[in-house]
């Protein structure tokens, strides 16, 4: 069975009002492997170990999580697993060459962008194994964002999108889809054209919607918020495991990708964002509009064999239909602050659903 492993980026917050606070230099002083700064002070990323088991998963993520919070406690701090911060704030350029280059290059992008995404690892055999799943899976990805959509306010403002942070990420010139590629050559003169214009720093800045990860043998699927809820976290887990899975059977049996243009995608994408599982999404086999939850069913029939075979169906089918139940972390933000007309609430509540441990508010 495929490992997966998780990475999250949360937010860095003051632990009575909500603000994002500048100390993951302090928090992070004593230095983790599987805990790292990011582009803004106020950020971190955490990890998951990788495992075959979402059990274990959900375990390696929920100790890094509560991990994290220890750190950011000793220094004044909390986290808050929060896709975009919904109160006002100015962030603060975390001290780096690689994050200088992209200030003076990008300017307002760079030094304003503080949003936390949720990228998913899934092992692949080969390369050119990880191209055949990247063909594959592009036209599914946007289901994934519905579902994970936890950033609904930004900056005091409610966007009137359920994922802003997919909008704020969309500013980088190569965020997005990837077209059709066929073979680990196309992708390799792909990447090539591109790093070509001078435009990007490096292959690190190839922000594709998935990619083959340049440091493990895995696709890196990127285009989640990162989660309020773990159990939300873990189901998109494992749906982009089982999605892995399906179109790397599919690679093996010749099957073609599904046709769609990227153009389309992106418009499919900016759907999923706007709507969440509150409206209607891009249906994947047709490119028409859908109920979300008709979408989302094509999804699940989709890589219903994989999860069969990775013995997730359960869980998953069953995650799926909390989110829908009980909302996603977009549908909890709003739900706070019709209750209690107040950001800081929001902010305050996600740090409690962060780690388990309430906050001081």
């Amino acid at each position: 069975m495929r490992k997966i492993g998780i990475e999250e980026e949360m937010l860095l917050v003051h632990p009575t009002d909500g603000r994002p606070l500048a100390l993951s230099a302090e928090a992070l002083v004593h230095g983790h492997d599987h805990l790292q700064t990011e582009l803004q002070q106020e950020m971190i990323e955490i990890a998951s170990d990788p495992f075959a088991s979402l059990a274990d998963v959900r375990d390696s993520l929920l100790s890094r999580r509560r991990e994290a919070d220890d750190l950011a406690r000793s220094v004044g701090a909390r986290t808050a697993a929060i896709a975009s911060s919904a109160v006002p704030t100015l962030p603060h350029l975390t001290p780096d060459d690689r994050y200088d280059w992209m200030a003076e290059h990008f300017g307002v992008t760079a030094r304003r962008t503080m949003v936390c995404g949720c990228h998913v690892h899934v092992d692949i055999s080969s390369r050119e194994e990880g191209v055949g799943v990247l063909d594959r899976i592009r036209a599914w990805l946007p289901l994934l964002t519905a579902l994970s959509t936890n950033s609904p306010f930004h900056g005091g403002l409610d966007t009137g999108y359920a994922s802003y942070r997919s909008q704020v990420w969309s500013r980088w010139p190569s965020a997005g889809p990837l077209p059709i590629l066929g073979d680990v050559e196309a992708l390799t003169a792909f990447e090539d054209e591109l790093l070509a214009t001078g435009v990007l720093l490096d292959r690190g800045m190839l922000y594709f919607d998935a990619r083959l990860s340049s440091r493990y043998p895995t696709v890196e699927v990127r285009v989640a918020d990162v989660c309020l809820d773990i159990e939300h976290a873990v189901t998109i887990a494992g749906l982009a495991r089982a999605l892995v899975s399906t179109a790397a059977a599919a690679w093996a049996e010749d099957e073609p990708p599904l046709p769609v243009t990227p153009a389309a995608l992106r418009l499919a994408a900016w759907r999923a964002s706007a709507e969440g599982l509150g409206g209607e999404l891009v249906h994947p086999l047709t490119g028409r509009p859908a109920s979300a939850r008709e979408a989302v069913d094509a999804l699940l029939d989709h890589v219903g064999s994989a999860l069969e075979d990775s013995g997730d169906r359960e869980r998953i089918t069953d995650g799926v239909d909390s989110i829908f139940r009980d909302g996603t972390g977009a549908d909890r933000q709003r739900a706070v602050f019709t209750r209690s007309h107040s950001l800081s609430a929001v902010m305050l509540d996600a740090v409690e659903a962060t780690a388990g441990h309430p906050a001081e508010a």
